[in-house]
C-alpha cells in the first residue's frame, strides 16, 4: 500500500535552555528516516524545517509535520481578541506582537473557557488557554503559533501548506504539506536510563505515524473520534483544533510497538524425547508461545460491548465529579449548628441535579437541595427531608448529624486519572456504564479475532446431502462455527476439502488470507490418508502432539503463512473437547484476552468408574437435581448425542482412581 506522505516530522517545541534536555528536538520517519538532533534555539529549528520542506516540495514529495503546542484555543478566545471566531485570525493577531523573546507577564483573569474539547480527553496536556500564562507554557504557544504563520507565509511554500483541521476540515486534505498538532506523550514511551525523553518521544511518534501511513491506517486519525457531535466538530474546525491521534490512541500505540509474531516457528515444539504430552504441559506450551494478534481500534461506547480492551482504560473525570447530595433535604454548613433543636432560616432558591445553586449559602442558613445536586459553596451537610419541620422560611430538626451526613464526596467512587478497566478485559454492560460515568465516549478495543474453519476428508459430505453408507455428514464444521460465534469471534467458513494436497493447500491459503487463526478437523493423526499433517510438515510448520487426553490424543499444531493452525481430531466429540480445552484459551489469548482455563468446581459423583492411569479424561456430564454429576452412558467419541445430553464435562486427572457415588469430582 502506498503511503500518503514521504516524510513524517514531529517537533518538540520546548523552550531552549542551557540543559541539553531542553533543546528543540525533531524526529523524522518515513521513506528517509533521519535524526536531525537537537537545536539550540527555536529559530534554528525553524530554519532547518523550512529548508527541508522547501526541498521536499520542490522534489514533489509530501510531508506531515506535527508540533506539540496547541494550534487552536478554547471557544470564545479568538473572537474576544480579534472580533472573529477563527483560529487563523488568532494566529495572525498573535504573530504581530509575539516572538521568541523574553517571557511575558501573566495576564489578568479573562473569564473565558480555559480548555478545549480535546484537552478534556488528554488529562496531562497543557490547555489551549496557555497563551495567557507566564513562563515557558505561554511562551511555547506564542512562539509556536508565530512559527506556524511563518511556514504558511513562506513564498517558497505558497499554496503548498494546509493546517489540519482548520484548512482541511476533519480530513487529511490534498495539500503536499500538512501541519498538525500532536501530543507525543500519548504513546507513553518508556525512556532508557540516561536517555533524553523528548528526543525518544518525537522519534517514536514519527515512527508510529509513518507505520500507520504505510498500512493505510493513518487516514482515520484525521477524521477525529466518532463520538464528536456536529456542534463539537464545527467548533474543532473553526477555532479549537484537535490533537492528531486523540480518539485513536490504541491504533497509535500499537503502531509504536514492534510487531510481535503470533507464534514463533518453534513455539509448539516439545522437548526431544517427549512422546505423550501431558495436558498441563500442552496448555503451558500454548500459553508461553502465544501473544495477541487482533488489531486495535477505537469504538464509541455503543459499539464496544463484548469487545476486548486493547489497553488499560483511565477515568477522564472523577465520579461523582463533585460533592453532591445523597438525599432530598436541606443543606447547610455543619459548623453553624448549635445545640438541638436546630433552627435555620432558608436561603432563596434551591440546588437540583443539573441545576446547581449559583451563589454561596451564608453561614447559619440552609437551602433546599435535591438528590444528586452539587453541594453549593457553604454547604457540607444535608438533613433528610423527612426529619425536618418547615415553617415558612425556617426549618427545624432535632436529629444530631455528623459533618458530611447524607452527602457524597467528589471522586469517592473513582478519581480522575485512575485505571478503571485493565487491558484484556471483555467489556460487559456494567463496564460501559463505568466508562460513561467517568467521562469516556469511546474505548480502545481489539477487533474481533477472525477464525476460519475447515473440514477435511473424502468420507465427509455436506449436511443434508445424500450420503452412502461409507460416508459421514459434516458435523464438525457447523458445530465449530457456532462455538466460535458463542466465544464472540468472527467465524469464517472455509467449507470442506478433499484428501488432496492441492485442495487442502488452496483452502489453507484462503483461510490465511481471511483470518488470524485456523481450525481444521480431521487429518491430525499422521495416518496414511491424513494429508493435513503431511502438508503442514512440507509447506508450513508442524508439531503433532500425542496428548495424554481422552477423548482426543492427536492434535496438530502448526503455522501456515504465519497463521496458527489448530488441527483437531475428526471425531465430533473429540473435536469438541479439544476445542474447549485447547483451542479456546489459545484463541482468547490471540484475541487479546488473558489466558483463561475453563472454570470448574467440585461436586459429588453420581456415577461409578474405574479409571486407568496415564491420561486426563473428560466425561460428558450434567448435574442432577441433588447437585451430583451424572455422566453419559457411553464414552465413545463418535456419540454426538452425548454432547446434546451433556451440560458440561467432568475432568479426571492422570492418576488411576476408583470413583463411587458421592466421591468428589471436578
Amino acid at each position: 500500500m502506498t503511503a500518503a506522505f514521504n516524510s513524517i516530522v514531529v517537533v518538540d517545541w520546548s523552550a531552549p535552555d542551557r540543559r541539553p534536555s531542553d533543546a528543540v528536538r525533531i524526529g523524522v520517519a518515513g521513506q528517509c528516516e533521519e535524526a536531525p538532533g537537537a537545536f539550540p534555539t527555536r529559530e534554528a529549528a525553524l530554519d532547518w524545517l523550512v529548508g527541508r520542506l522547501v526541498a521536499a516540495h520542490a522534489a514533489g514529495r509530501r510531508a506531515l509535520v506535527g508540533f506539540d503546542f496547541p494550534f487552536g484555543c478554547a471557544t470564545g478566545l479568538a473572537e474576544a481578541l480579534t472580533g472573529e471566531a477563527s483560529a487563523q485570525a488568532l494566529w495572525e493577531h498573535l504573530a504581530e506582537w509575539s516572538g521568541d523573546g523574553p517571557e511575558r507577564a501573566a495576564q489578568d483573569e479573562h473569564g473565558l473557557a480555559g480548555r478545549r474539547i480535546v484537552e478534556a480527553r488528554v488529562l496531562s496536556d497543557q490547555p489551549g488557554g496557555t497563551v495567557f500564562a507566564a513562563g515557558p507554557a505561554g511562551e511555547r504557544v506564542l512562539t509556536g503559533l508565530s512559527a506556524l504563520v511563518a511556514l504558511r507565509r513562506d513564498p517558497a511554500l505558497a499554496g503548498a501548506v494546509a493546517v489540519w483541521p482548520f484548512e482541511t476540515g476533519l480530513a487529511r486534505g490534498d495539500k503536499p504539506i500538512v501541519l498538525a498538532e500532536v501530543y507525543p506523550s500519548l504513546l507513553r514511551t518508556a525512556s532508557a536510563e540516561g536517555a533524553i525523553r523528548d528526543e525518544e518521544q518525537v522519534r517514536e511518534a514519527a515512527r508510529a505515524l509513518a507505520a500507520l501511513d504505510r498500512e493505510g491506517a493513518l487516514a482515520p486519525l484525521f477524521l477525529g473520534p466518532p463520538d464528536l457531535d456536529a456542534g463539537e466538530r464545527e467548533r474543532v474546525v473553526r477555532e479549537e483544533g484537535w490533537i492528531l491521534g486523540v480518539g485513536n490512541e490504541a491504533a497509535l500505540r500499537a503502531a509504536a510497538r514492534p510487531a510481535v509474531p503470533p507464534l514463533r516457528n518453534d513455539c509448539f515444539a516439545m522437548p526431544p524425547g517427549v512422546d505423550w504430552v501431558p495436558v498441563a504441559a500442552a496448555l503451558a506450551k500454548l500459553r508461553e508461545g502465544l501473544s495477541p494478534v487482533a488489531a486495535p481500534e477505537t469504538l464509541p461506547l455503543g459499539a464496544a460491548g463484548g469487545r476486548i480492551l486493547a489497553e488499560p482504560v483511565v477515568a477522564r473525570r472523577s465520579h461523582p465529579p463533585g460533592p453532591n447530595a445523597a438525599v432530598d433535604g436541606y443543606g447547610f454548613a455543619h459548623a453553624a449548628l448549635g445545640a438541638s433543636p436546630h433552627v435555620l432560616p432558608l436561603a432563596e432558591g434551591r440546588a437540583a441535579a443539573g441545576a446547581p445553586y449559583p451563589g454561596e449559602v451564608p453561614p447559619g442558613q440552609a437551602i433546599r437541595i435535591l438528590t444528586g445536586a452539587l453541594l453549593p459553596v457553604g454547604v457540607d451537610t444535608v438533613v433528610l427531608e423527612e426529619d425536618v419541620a418547615r415553617d415558612g422560611g425556617v426549618i427545624r430538626f432535632a436529629r444530631g448529624l455528623r459533618r458530611g451526613a447524607n452527602t457524597r464526596a467528589g471522586g469517592e467512587d473513582v478519581e480522575a486519572g485512575a485505571e478503571i478497566l485493565p487491558a484484556g478485559h471483555r467489556l460487559r454492560p456494567q463496564d460501559l456504564a463505568l466508562a460513561a460515568a467517568t467521562g469516556l465516549g469511546s474505548l480502545p478495543v481489539r477487533r474481533r479475532l477472525r477464525v476460519a474453519v475447515l473440514s477435511t476428508g473424502d468420507e465427509v459430505v455436506a449436511p443434508g446431502a445424500a450420503a452412502a453408507v461409507h460416508q459421514v455428514h459434516d458435523a464438525n464444521r457447523p458445530m465449530l462455527l457456532e462455538v466460535l460465534r458463542r466465544w464472540d469471534f468472527e467465524a469464517i467458513d472455509l467449507g470442506h476439502a478433499r484428501d488432496d494436497p492441492e485442495a487442502l493447500a488452496a483452502a489453507l491459503d484462503r483461510g490465511a488470507g481471511a483470518a488470524e487463526a485456523l481450525l481444521t478437523s480431521g487429518g491430525a493423526s499422521a495416518g496414511d490418508e491424513d494429508h493435513m499433517v503431511a502438508l503442514l510438515r512440507r509447506r508450513g510448520v508442524l508439531e503433532t502432539w500425542r496428548i495424554a487426553v481422552k477423548p482426543g490424543r492427536p492434535l496438530a499444531l502448526g503455522l501456515w503463512e504465519g497463521r496458527p493452525v489448530f488441527g483437531l481430531p475428526g471425531n465430533p466429540v473429540a473435536a469438541f473437547v479439544c476445542a474447549l480445552v485447547f483451542a479456546r484459551p489459545a484463541l482468547l489469548r490471540l484475541a487479546g484476552a488473558p489466558w483463561q482455563r475453563p472454570r470448574g468446581f467440585t461436586v459429588p459423583a453420581g456415577f461409578e468408574k474405574d479409571k486407568k492411569a496415564g491420561r486426563v479424561e473428560y466425561l460428558r456430564a450434567r448435574l442432577t437435581e441433588e447437585g451430583a454429576a451424572e455422566v453419559f452412558r457411553s464414552e465413545g467419541s463418535g456419540r454426538v448425542s452425548g454432547l446434546v445430553w451433556a451440560e458440561g464435562l467432568v475432568e479426571l486427572d492422570t492418576e488411576a482412581r476408583r470413583i463411587r457415588p458421592g466421591d468428589p469430582v471436578r
